[in-house]
């Protein structure tokens, strides 16, 4: 018995122990076992029982790295239920049409890259033969992201089973002519095959989370039974260490997301080198998702590693796999048998016992070829357990060569990522190893030739059963046929067009307002989904969450501290909302995945997502481009847009360039609305063409990108001139004259054209009254809604001319003899309304807001930039005393009386 005196309490342990002698016994066990059977011994007791209490479900701490040894021992490993012979061939075929289309394609100086695809082959080839449903399977099949660098693989794949020819292979990264194949998985390029953009890496990780989570949302909805779909995401190690890549890894556990699996190729490589090469990637990312609370499946040695560990009974083969690094795992691929002998066994007494029972080709054979990734049974296994884990998404740690099957020349090579081809003798040595029926009088004039078994092939037909047995080809797009959303009732839109009277509203209010409206309709509304990144009261959106809900797969589990309010905060399991927390970047992954279930899932949503305008494309445009690439659709809402709304707020909240971002998406339609009927008829544009009756040669694939203010101003009723509505969806129109504005002009007065957009007509409008009453100015004010549509349509002309066509740009028509020179200002750079300067005819001169924000008040905001009404005033005279039609000593007085 332990003399109770000889307990010493940790004193780091704050919790009682209520029977010290006990834990006084288990320490004396733990001492009693190092010191006879040694450290090791202990440490393989102590990891053991801890994995035993995990699997029990007692609450302790989760053990967050294992041994460096597959998850699933060879004599637990399933039954593979196929031809692995004939999967073996059919690999073996892809392999070699992706090698070969980059090969051939290295002639035209295009690129490509052969060694990613060479390792994760075994990856992609047991998923599409035994795990990846087709669109015609439940639900609406699998979603796969596939690694970007892996596309040649996927290509010669869609050769085999007959969706692609030899012309489309040629065609690799040659798209200009027709039947061209893009880079990379690229939707808008080749639409039927491609699903989601991922090249542009970590971005499919946070993608594949958000998709998962949005099949959930639809499911609890009601919108679409999602159960039976499964979202692959297929990613590199080196893919691991972009921010996006983990950033939402807790979200997709804590919200028990099963239907995800992550695929992490560690061949041990990224672009120039060894990932971690003075440590161990596959051990750092097993403790990064078990953290995150992900079930973890290591697939890291191939069958040939089974004697080495049947040999261990010391445990020094896994100590000494846990110690290598990483480059020095590279650097035995790349040794004979001596060198390993030396410098992995050698340095253990244990180990150099082992060696001795091993024959050099037994060496070869374990550290130049056999991995987990590589061996179908292995990925067989590691897939089957990640589909039966319930309860938290899975990644898979399949360990791979980079260059596998290529050839010494390739294979863990550091530069191999920017090798581009194979040589003659190379392929012919390839060809060897992998038995394909290729003869050397294949090689005409030394181009490798494609290799195909037939048509009518045993491969083929195998191949093609195993697709239909899972729902179809994949991956495929498929764009479901569904007829047009109706459109909403005119009312949402016409209640704006009277104005607010003498009651301020701002913008961002007004785009609020119509979509609560919106979302009430019987027919469209559920469709709705707003997306809004922790600050919906900043919007003003808080009345939507009693009415829609939060939505959280849990829903409400607490009661909420302002439940006594009439817009209290409200969770629930089909809620309407996703607020996301503080992550643009999440809030973006949500949106892509919503703004293409048309696609995805033959279901129409409607996303809109508000945010600060100056944290959304400065912030996450990578993932706008993505969104295009994915020809998504729906409303981006830019709100506290502009430099100088933002009274306090300073520098980096301070939006004076979102819309330049935009104004560089093909997909974007960026618009910088003035009054709420603006809003309105925007939406209502938006959601004709996203949604509803597309025109004749229309492209329904973009999205609307609008800023809208916090700056509440009266709203005024829409002018009843003709070519309004028209106005505001092309870009510009005549708000007023001087004229109408009651102003009452000379007849021979000055005249100025003043061009505003957003907030910055206001002081437009103000500008307006002090040319007139202070200086004999009359001015007429335009709203240009979109610089950016104005500039597309004036290129569209451009080329129309050069094609023989007599196009004249729309603000050239609008501007059509508009008297005096045109003055243009926004809250923005002055680049934004200098898009369109080159196609207005009149003398041009704009204002803008450009250099860093500041915290100040607006009026002090706009006097610091020259952007506010006394400043455009200034402006206005300088133009007009260049011409002579005011004088030159006006421009120096009004400095002077209004202090600028």
């Amino acid at each position: 018995m332990t003399d109770p005196k000889a307990i010493q309490p940790s004193e780091l342990d704050q919790l009682p122990d209520r029977d010290p002698e006990e834990t006084a016994e288990w320490r004396a066990s733990l001492d009693a076992v190092t010191e006879a059977a040694g450290p090791h011994r202990a440490a393989y007791l102590m990891r053991r029982t801890l994995e035993r209490a995990e699997g029990a479900g007692l609450a302790l701490p989760k053990l967050l790295e294992t041994d460096y040894v597959n998850t699933i021992p060879t004599s637990a490993e399933p039954a593979v239920d196929g031809d692995e012979a004939m999967e073996q061939r059919i690999t073996a075929w892809n392999r070699w049409n992706a090698a070969a289309m980059v090969t051939r394609g290295s002639k035209y100086g295009v690129g490509g890259h052969i060694a990613t695809f060479a390792s994760a082959a075994w990856l992609y080839e047991t998923g599409f033969n035994h795990f990846f449903k087709g669109k015609e399977a439940d639900g609406s099949g699998d979603q796969l992201y596939i690694q970007g660098h892996a596309s040649p693989g996927i290509y010669a794949r869609a050769f085999l089973d007959g969706r692609l020819t030899e012309e489309h292979l040629d065609n690799f990264r040659r798209e200009a002519g027709g039947n061209g194949l893009p880079s990379y998985p690229h939707p808008r390029r080749l639409p039927w095959l491609w699903e989601f953009p991922t090249v542009s890496m970590g971005l499919g990780p946070i993608s594949a989370i958000y998709q998962a989570r949005f099949n959930r949302y639809l499911t609890s909805r009601g919108i679409k039974d999602l159960t039976n779909s499964h979202v692959w995401a297929f990613l590199g190690d080196g893919e691991m260490d972009e921010p996006e890549s983990t950033t939402a890894l807790t979200l997709a556990s804590r919200e028990g997301l099963d239907n995800l699996t992550f695929v992490i190729n560690c061949n041990l490589q990224r672009l120039d080198g060894p990932v971690r090469a003075n440590f161990k990637i596959v051990q750092e990312l097993e403790a990064q998702f078990r953290g995150a609370g992900w079930n973890v499946v290591k697939s890291l040695w191939g069958t040939a590693w089974d004697e080495l560990f049947q040999l261990d009974t010391t445990g020094a083969l896994v100590r000494r796999l846990r110690e290598v690094p990483d480059a020095q795992v590279q650097t035995y691929q790349t040794r004979d048998a001596a060198y390993i002998r030396e410098d992995f066994f050698g340095k253990d007494p244990a180990l150099v016992e082992m060696a001795k029972l091993l024959s050099d080709d037994k060496i070869l054979e374990c550290f130049h070829y056999s991995r987990g990734g590589h061996e179908s049974r292995k990925v067989f296994a590691a897939y089957k357990a990640a589909l039966a884990h319930k309860g938290a998404p899975t990644v898979i740690l399949a360990q791979t060569v980079k260059g596998h099957t290529l050839g010494a020349g390739f294979a863990s090579k550091n530069a191999n990522h920017q090798m581009k081809k194979l040589s003659v003798d190379e392929f012919k040595d390839m060809r060897d190893l992998l038995g394909l029926p290729i003869k050397d009088s294949d090689f005409v004039d030394g181009v490798v030739p494609y290799g195909h078994p037939g048509a009518d092939s045993p491969e083929v037909r195998y191949l093609q059963e195993r697709r239909a047995a899972l729902g179809g080809p994949a991956p495929a797009r498929r764009v479901h046929p569904v007829a047009p959303l109706p459109a909403p009732p005119e009312k949402a839109f016409a209640s704006f067009d009277k104005g607010s009277g003498s009651q301020n509203v701002a913008t961002t209010m007004a785009f609020v307002r119509l979509v609560k409206d919106l979302v009430r309709d019987k027919e469209t509304g559920k469709r709705w989904v707003p997306i809004v990144p922790d600050e919906a009261r900043t919007f003003g959106m808080e009345s939507l969450f009693p009415s829609l809900g939060i939505y959280s797969p849990k829903g409400q589990t607490y009661e909420p501290v302002d439940r006594d309010q009439l817009m209290y905060y409200k969770e629930a399991e089909n809620g309407q909302i996703l607020n996301e927390g503080i992550t643009e970047a999440g809030s973006m992954a949500d949106f892509i995945a919503a703004s293409t279930s048309y696609a995805t899932h033959g279901e129409t949503m409607i996303p809109f997502y508000i945010f600060y305008s100056m944290f959304g494309w400065q912030r996450t445009a990578d993932q706008m481009w993505q969104l295009g690439d994915q020809l998504g659709r729906g409303f981006l809402v830019g709100a506290t847009a502009g430099r100088t709304t933002l009274t306090g707020e300073g520098l980096q909240h301070a939006d004076g360039h979102s819309p330049a971002i935009a104004a560089t998406n093909p997909a974007a339609l960026t618009y910088d609305p003035a009054f709420a009927y603006e809003v309105a008829a925007i939406v209502k544009e938006g959601l004709r063409r996203m949604y509803g009756e597309a025109a004749p040669g229309e492209d329904q694939d973009v999205f609307y990108y609008l800023t809208v203010y916090n700056e509440p101003m009266p709203q005024p009723a829409k002018p009843s001139a003709p070519g309004v509505d028209e106005g505001i969806v092309k870009g510009l129109y005549r708000f007023n004259t001087a004229e109408s504005a009651g102003l009452a002009p000379a007849a021979n007065a000055p005249r100025i054209q003043l061009l505003g957009s957003g907030t910055a007509i206001h002081w437009a409008l103000k500008a307006q009254k002090l040319l007139a009453e202070e200086w004999g100015v009359a001015a007429d004010v335009w709203s240009a809604t979109s610089w950016t549509e104005l500039r597309r349509d004036a290129l569209d002309a451009d080329a129309a001319l050069l094609r023989g066509e007599e196009r004249v740009p729309y603000v050239r028509r609008a501007l059509q003899g508009a008297e005096g020179p045109v003055l243009a200002v926004s809250d923005y750079m002055r680049q934004v309304p200098d898009q369109i300067a080159q196609w207005v005819e009149q003398d041009w001169s704009s204002l803008g807001a450009d250099g860093f924000g500041l915290s100040d008040t607006r009026e002090a905001a706009r006097r610091h930039f020259g952007v506010d009404a006394e400043s455009i005033v200034v402006a206005a005279l300088a133009q007009l005393a260049r011409r002579g039609e005011v004088k030159a000593t006006s421009v120096k007085e009004a400095r002077e009386r209004y202090g600028l």
